[in-house]
């Protein structure tokens, strides 16, 4: 099978941000309707709506209860006629608490989910077409909101993400390994090739890079079919990029701990000094390091990450909002997902905490693109907002997207350590992913 990408519902699940909320700017004076039909909703005064609409978000409560209140409690004063019932679940309920309440038909009017949950739940949203403008739904970047469309329908809106991965280098280790931070590694082959040559002369290891789900994607290799129903990683470019990584974990130049389950919290990790990059790391990994090892901090140089193939840049999913068919109140729940998803609430948000919007408008500001600092959570920033606007979303949209990400990597690891051949792990990925995608139909 060809490489290629696919176009919809493709990612990992991207870890809930604790956040804390700004308060509100007045919502518009107009916002969208919601007509029984036409391509174009029409406009409606902000009085228009009434009821309640009952509104699940994901682990906020108990830190930031106060200051959300504040934002509904201000809403509310500029609709009021609106009713906003808050529901604040854990993350690892989310999933199940709203499949049960689609299955009962007592549904949230708007929800929270993550994009790599998007296979789950699209049957069982409403058309956000038929609810807000084209304006309305241009004003997210086409690149986050494109692949919340099923089968013609907008299922959600992005709301926000941790942004793309990054590379961190610890530039004084590397110094004898000849990095220049003004030319980072581009690819895969770069950041190996860095890799060898740190361990070859200091005998250490360099990275905890491996060819895991995330990274067999990004480099271009479907996961799965393009209807969903089967894995599509089996072949001979998948095999190729496992072979190509086996040589520098087995010499020790990718450190042997690369291959524990608790990815959170590697043994050799860049606060400890025992590796000197990671070329494709999540944002929380510079904060991490700066709570953890502030001395590290002030040596790092963060980059773009490492490309696979097709030289794109990966988001690990996204979180999103959106109307459950089943509600009664839709107009208004719409309306409330603009408020909660606009630009200016965005960018409050952003400038409290290390997030990144979905809203064009508030990548424009200023916050965003007159970054002057120096620092490594500067030079994140800078880089982040570089491969924004071409980053892709890794969700698969399988609606098990973790599950199947832990089936591959568990083989992955079976290979690395010796116990199968590469082409024995990705037969027995696929038969897993084969299995459970079966189980889900």
């Amino acid at each position: 099978m060809a490489r290629r990408t696919r176009s919809m519902l493709r990612g990992r699940l991207v870890p809930t941000v604790a956040m804390v909320l700004a308060l509100p700017l007045a919502l518009a004076d107009c916002v969208s309707g919601s007509p029984a039909g036409g391509d174009e909703p029409e406009q409606q005064s902000s009085d228009a709506y009434s009821g309640d609409v009952e509104w699940w978000t994901i682990n906020l409560q108990k830190n930031y209860g106060p200051d959300i209140q504040k934002w509904i409690d201000a809403y509310q004063k500029e609709h009021p006629k609106v009713s906003i019932k808050w529901v604040d679940v854990p993350g690892q309920d989310i999933t199940t608490k709203l499949l049960a309440a689609i299955a009962s038909g007592k549904v949230p009017d708007v929800v929270n989910f993550t994009s790599d949950t998007t296979g789950l739940f699209a049957g069982s949203m409403a058309d956000l077409n038929s609810l807000l403008s084209k304006d309305d739904v241009a004003a997210y970047l086409p690149n986050l909101a494109d692949p919340l469309v099923a089968d013609g329908k907008r299922i959600a809106l992005p709301w926000y993400n941790g942004g793309t991965t990054l590379a961190f280098y610890n530039k004084d280790l590397l110094a004898k390994a000849g990095f220049d931070p003004a030319k980072p590694p581009k690819t895969y082959d770069d950041a190996l090739a860095l890799a060898k040559t740190y361990h070859d002369g200091s005998g250490k290891s360099a990275t905890n890079f491996m060819a895991y789900s995330n990274v067999v994607q990004a480099d271009g290799i479907s996961m799965l079919s393009e209807d969903g129903k089967k894995a599509a990683f089996n072949t001979p470019d998948a095999l190729a990029l496992l072979e190509k990584f086996k040589t520098p974990f087995s010499s020790g130049a990718i450190a042997p701990g690369s291959l524990s389950e608790n990815q959170r919290d590697l043994p050799q990790s860049l606060e400890n000094k025992l590796i000197a990059f990671n070329p494709a790391a999540t944002s929380s990994t510079l904060l991490n390091v700066q709570k953890n090892a502030p001395a590290v901090y002030q040596s790092i140089v963060v980059g773009p990450p490492a490309a696979g193939a097709d030289g794109k840049f990966y988001m690990p999913g996204q979180q999103v909002m959106g109307v459950p068919a089943k509600s009664d109140n839709q107009a208004a729940a719409a309306a409330w997902l603009k408020y909660v998803t606009a630009p200016e609430q965005q960018l409050a948000l952003c400038k409290l905490v290390p997030i990144y919007p979905s809203a064009v408008k508030a990548l424009e500001d200023p916050f965003f693109t007159d970054i002057k600092g120096t620092t490594p959570a500067d030079q994140a920033r800078k880089t982040l907002l570089d491969t924004f606007k071409n980053s892709v979303d890794a969700s698969m949209g399988s609606g098990n997207d973790e599950q199947l990400r832990k089936l591959f990597d568990d083989q992955i690891r079976a290979y690395m350590s010796g116990t199968k051949s590469a082409k024995d792990a990705l037969d027995a990925a696929e038969k897993a992913w084969n299995e459970t995608l079966a189980k889900g139909k």
